[in-house]
């Protein structure tokens, strides 16, 4: 694992270890992983709503046939997992 260090003022140092502490963080470094894996999250979810309106706007109908269902199923199977992985 690489090592990143980052200086903060003595407040936010100070907030830093209370959320360790009162959060049930092992460490400074779980905390902050904790942060990066929220703010990886909500940007995925914010690219997958811009992809959904776009294809939205597209005005491309496409059959929503069974081969659809079953496409979209599959995929989204693989997505869960993948996040189920990185979490």
């Amino acid at each position: 694992m690489t090592t990143v260090t980052i200086s903060l003022p003595q407040a936010l140092r100070k907030f830093v270890h209370r959320q360790v502490k009162t959060k049930g963080y092992g460490n400074v470094s779980e905390y902050f992983r904790g942060l990066l894996r929220e703010a990886e999250c909500r940007e995925a979810e914010e690219r997958l709503e811009a992809l959904l309106l776009e294809g939205l706007e597209s005005g491309d109908d496409i059959e929503l046939d069974r081969k659809f269902w079953k496409e979209l199923k599959t995929e989204v199977a693989g997505l869960i997992e993948k996040h189920r992985k990185r979490a």
